[in-house]
C-alpha cells in the first residue's frame, strides 16, 4: 500500500514543495479533513471509486473533485454511460488504487485506472491557493498549492455539476 512516505519521495524527486501534516486524530475518510484541519471543504481534495458496469465490462474509476463537491454516481455514471455505477466496495478500492479504500490520494495512481477529475479544480481563483490530500495514511495529510497538485495528477477533466432541470415552456 502507498503511504505518506511514498508520496513525499515521489515529490521530492519531482521537485514539488509540500507538507507532510500530522492529524491530531484519525481520518475515517477525506470528508474530515476540513473538520481536523480547519480548512474550508472547497481546499480538501477526495478521491471517489466507483465500480461503473458498462456492456461488457466492470472496471472501476476513480473521480477526484473537493469534498465541498462530492460527486454524484447519476451524473458519473451519465457521463461515461453506464449501465450501473455504485461505490466501490473496500477490496477493490485497494487493489484499484494501492491506497487504504478510506484515504485514497490523487496521486500515484496507476495508469490502468480511469480518473476523471471535478473540471471545477482545474480553474483556480488563486494557483497558490493550498489544497489537503490524503496520503494513504489515516493520521497524514498531504499539503501543497493546487497549481502543482494539477500539474501532477492525471485524468480527464469533465463537468461534474449536475444537469439543471429546465422548467417547461
Amino acid at each position: 500500500m502507498k503511504d505518506a512516505l511514498a508520496i513525499h519521495r515521489w515529490l521530492l524527486s519531482h521537485q514539488i514543495h509540500h507538507e507532510i501534516v500530522r492529524l491530531p486524530r484519525a481520518l475515517t475518510c477525506a470528508d474530515d479533513l476540513p473538520a481536523i484541519l480547519h480548512a474550508e471543504p472547497a481546499a480538501c481534495i477526495r478521491v471517489t471509486v466507483f465500480e461503473v458496469t458498462a456492456r461488457v465490462s466492470r472496471d472501476p474509476v476513480a473521480v477526484i473533485t473537493t469534498v465541498a463537491s462530492p460527486p454524484r454516481p447519476s451524473v458519473v455514471g451519465a457521463f461515461l454511460g453506464a449501465r450501473e455505477i455504485r461505490l466501490a466496495p473496500a477490496f477493490l478500492v485497494n487493489s484499484a488504487t494501492d491506497y487504504a479504500a478510506t484515504c485514497v490520494s490523487p496521486l500515484l495512481l496507476p495508469e490502468d485506472l480511469a480518473v476523471l477529475v471535478d473540471e471545477r479544480l482545474g480553474d483556480p481563483a488563486d494557483p497558490d491557493e493550498p489544497v489537503y490530500t490524503p496520503t494513504g495514511e489515516r493520521r497524514t495529510a498531504l499539503r501543497l498549492r493546487i497549481i502543482d497538485l494539477l500539474s501532477l495528477m492525471g485524468g480527464k477533466y469533465v463537468d461534474l455539476r449536475s444537469p439543471r432541470h429546465r422548467p417547461a415552456a
